[in-house]
C-alpha cells in the first residue's frame, strides 16, 4: 500500500517537527507521566519505593485528603479565592491602566517603563521586599500604617496565617499587573482609529464607542492575558511561602503549596496524588473560564 500525499508531507516535516516534540516529551509527557505513576506508589520514609499503594495516597491514613489536621475544606476555598480575585481585580486594574497608558501625555514612554519593572523583577525578591517590610520591629510598612494613623501598633501580618494569604493576594496583584496591562495595551492599539472617528462621527458618546467597539476587539487580548493569569496564579509558591512564617497545616494554604509541605511531611506519593487532582482541577476552572465567557466567540 503506498502513503497517500498528506502521509508523505508528514513525513517530510517530520525532521523540522522532531526537536519540538522531542521537547514536549522530555518535559510535559515524561514529567505528567511521573507524576501519576508517583501518586499510586507507596515510599519509605527515606524516600525508597516500596511498591504499589493503590489509592492508600489519596484517601488511606496518611493520604491527601484525610491526613488529620489538614483543613481541606478551607484550603480547597482558599485555591479558589486566591486564584478568582488575584486574576479578576488584576483584569480589571489592567483594564483601567491600559486606558490610561493609551493616552498621549508626556512623560508616558517613563511611566510604561516603570509599570514593567514588577514584571521584569523576580517575584521572590519582590515577595521578600513585602515580607522585610511588613515585620513588626524593623518593617518600614508596618512603621508607615502606623505613622499615618491606619492602625494602633505593629500587626504581625506574616504570622497569622489568614492575614498572611491576604497580603499575597495583594502582593499576587502587584506583580501580575504589568503583564496583562501590557497585553491589553497592545490590544488597544490595534484598534483602527478610522473605526472610532467613524463612530464619533455617527454621534456614538465615549463610553458607546468604549463598550460597542473597543472592548470587543479587545477579547482576544483579555483571553490571552486571563488565561495565562489563571494557569500562573493557580500554580504560583514563592508568594505564598514566603509571606506565610506559620508553620505545619494551617489556614494560609493553597492546595499548592499544601503539596510542598506533603512532598516535605509525607513523601512524593501522597504529594503527586495532591498534585494529580490539582492539575485536573485547574483544567476544570479553565474549562469554566471558556464556557462561560466563550473568548472566542465571534462579535456580531
Amino acid at each position: 500500500m503506498k502513503p497517500t500525499g498528506g502521509f508523505r508531507e508528514s513525513l517530510r516535516a517530520l525532521p523540522w517537527l522532531a526537536p519540538t516534540l522531542v521537547l514536549i516529551a522530555g518535559v510535559v509527557i515524561y514529567p505528567a507521566g511521573l507524576m501519576v505513576y508517583t501518586a499510586f506508589r507507596k515510599f519509605s520514609s527515606y524516600g525508597f519505593e516500596q511498591g504499589p499503594a493503590g489509592l492508600a495516597n489519596f484517601n488511606g491514613p496518611a493520604g491527601a485528603f484525610t491526613f488529620p489536621t489538614v483543613p481541606m475544606g478551607r484550603i480547597w476555598l482558599n485555591t479558589v479565592v486566591w486564584v478568582v480575585v488575584v486574576v479578576a481585580l488584576t483584569l480589571v486594574l489592567s483594564l483601567l491602566l491600559a486606558q490610561f497608558l493609551n493616552l498621549n501625555f508626556r512623560g508616558r514612554k517613563l511611566l510604561r517603563l516603570a509599570i514593567i519593572l514588577p514584571w521584569a523583577s523576580s517575584v521572590v525578591m519582590t515577595t521578600t521586599v513585602f515580607h522585610y517590610g511588613l515585620q513588626t520591629d524593623v518593617g518600614l510598612f508596618n512603621r508607615l500604617l502606623v505613622e499615618t494613623g491606619i492602625i494602633d501598633h505593629a500587626i504581625g501580618f506574616t504570622k497569622n496565617p489568614t492575614m498572611a494569604f491576604w497580603v499575597a493576594v495583594f502582593v499576587a496583584i502587584y506583580v501580575s499587573l504589568p503583564f496583562t496591562t501590557y497585553t491589553i495595551l497592545a490590544g488597544l492599539q490595534s484598534v483602527p482609529d478610522d473605526v472610532l472617528e467613524a463612530a464619533h462621527v455617527d454621534g456614538a458618546n465615549g463610553m458607546q464607542r468604549y463598550w460597542s467597539i473597543i472592548f470587543p476587539m479587545l477579547r482576544p487580548s483579555i483571553a490571552v492575558a486571563t488565561l495565562i493569569n489563571i494557569i500562573n496564579v493557580f500554580n504560583s509558591l514563592p508568594i505564598l511561602k514566603i509571606l506565610n512564617e506559620t508553620p505545619g497545616y494551617n489556614t494560609g494554604h493553597t492546595t499548592t503549596t499544601l503539596i510542598f509541605e506533603y512532598k516535605a511531611q509525607l513523601g512524593p506519593g501522597v504529594a503527586s496524588a495532591l498534585s494529580l487532582v490539582n492539575f485536573a482541577f485547574c483544567l476544570v476552572i479553565i474549562a469554566i473560564y471558556l464556557i462561560v465567557v466563550q473568548p472566542t466567540k465571534e462579535v456580531a
